[in-house]
């Protein structure tokens, strides 16, 4: 067995170990470290432009962001506007028509005191001409003269306002 021999095969094992190395240094050299480095260069490139790209997403993402957030401050004071406006005409609309009711109410009352008024005088009247009557029945009944009838009202008037 060579392997055994060590003396007499190994300068030449040693040259072709050489060679053997050399050649395969070689060819890794020139044709595989270049293409592993194209590739290291690739993949770093390519990570520098999604470095790039996801910094440059990040910025438009937050230009979108504080667009929308000044959207909606606009809209929410656009809302609170139209509220406040919505609020104040309708306190106006109540207002007036608080005043409408109020208004009609007091011409109602007007009215119902004016008519309470006539019927208390009506009935005031008649209480008059009903004591009257009454007293004039009263007194031919109890004392058997006929009394005139404006003697018979002054005396039932006077009896009221005695009262």
């Amino acid at each position: 067995m060579p392997q055994l021999q060590q003396i007499d095969t190994y300068l030449s094992q040693a040259f072709w170990l050489v060679v053997c190395f050399s050649i395969l240094l070689f060819v890794m050299w020139r044709v595989a470290l270049p293409r592993v480095a194209a590739v290291l260069n690739n993949r770093q490139q390519r990570i520098q432009d999604d470095l790039e790209q996801a910094e440059r997403l990040k910025s438009e993402a937050a230009a979108v962001l504080a667009a929308y957030e000044k959207a909606m401050a606009e809209a929410r004071g656009r809302a609170q506007a139209l509220q406040r406006e919505t609020h104040d005409a309708l306190a106006k609309e109540a207002a007036a028509r608080l005043a409408e009711i109020a208004q009609r109410l007091k011409i109602e009352s007007d009215a119902a005191e004016a008519r309470i008024q006539r019927a208390r005088n009506e009935a005031l009247s008649s209480v008059k001409i009903v004591a009257a009557e009454l007293a004039e029945a009263a007194v031919k009944r109890l004392i058997g003269i006929d009394v005139p009838r404006s003697e018979a009202e002054s005396a039932a008037q006077r009896a009221a306002q005695a009262r």
